[in-house]
């Protein structure tokens, strides 16, 4: 009785290791749709780093640098306060040069050329960043896409199989059908949560810069204190 017990035991995980599907035959049972979803998934992990690195390179604004760009204001020294600024390789910095290079103008222009160079370092870091939600739309849509073409093929075997129709057959069909749908879904998941965490810092990073611009508007309107 216990010899019998090993004997089936040992079947059963010969069996089992025998009908395994590895993940690489699963992909490569998806057909030609997976090609598209490979190509998505690549373009959505190149679209995430490069946007990271330059959102976080971006937000390494130095501690202190309003304070001292504000101090260098206030005595007049408007070369030293643009070259701090220009030293300095970041959006806010380089919307408080402008606005230094144009005290003595009007006001107004002054707000208006820290708006134009904020809209501009604003479209640099969203560059890109709808293409990454393109991905995640698309990837699902091209999944389904590829499920229903293979459910095609599926069922045309059938439809030219004679006799009894095979349960492994059919089986075997569609699991390679559904395979694109939930390659697609991965792929579209990750790119939509990747879409809104760097939507979000980019979002972060726009609130400094305006607080920023802000501030420095602030002491110009104290015609008092700027020398």
């Amino acid at each position: 009785m216990h010899f019998l017990q090993i004997t089936t035991t040992d079947s059963l995980s010969t069996a089992t290791a025998d009908n395994g599907v590895s993940l690489l035959d699963l992909t490569l049972s998806g057909g030609l749709m997976m090609i598209p979803l490979f190509i998505l998934s690549i373009v959505a992990v190149y679209i995430f780093i490069e946007r990271l690195l330059i959102i976080q390179k971006a937000s390494k604004t130095p501690t202190g640098l309003m304070e001292r760009v504000k101090s260098l204001v206030l005595n007049g020294d408007m070369v030293s306060a643009r070259l701090l600024c220009n030293q300095t390789d970041t959006p806010i910095a380089r919307m408080l040069e402008k606005g230094i290079s144009r005290i003595g103008s009007p006001l107004k222009n002054i707000e208006a050329s820290i708006e134009n160079v904020g809209k501009i370092e604003i479209y640099n870091l969203e560059k890109n960043l709808s293409l990454l939600a393109t991905v995640a739309g698309a990837a699902p849509m091209v999944g389904f896409l590829g499920t229903v073409t293979g459910m095609i093929q599926a069922f045309i075997a059938i439809a030219q199989e004679e006799g009894t129709v095979s349960p492994k057959l059919l089986s075997g069909g569609i699991y390679e059908a559904m395979i694109t749908t939930a390659a697609g879904l991965i792929v579209g998941i990750i790119a939509y949560l990747a879409y809104n965490y760097l939507v979000a810092r980019v979002q972060k990073l726009i609130f400094s810069m305006e607080y920023s611009s802000v501030e420095f508007i602030d002491l110009l309107q104290e015609p008092d204190k700027v020398r």
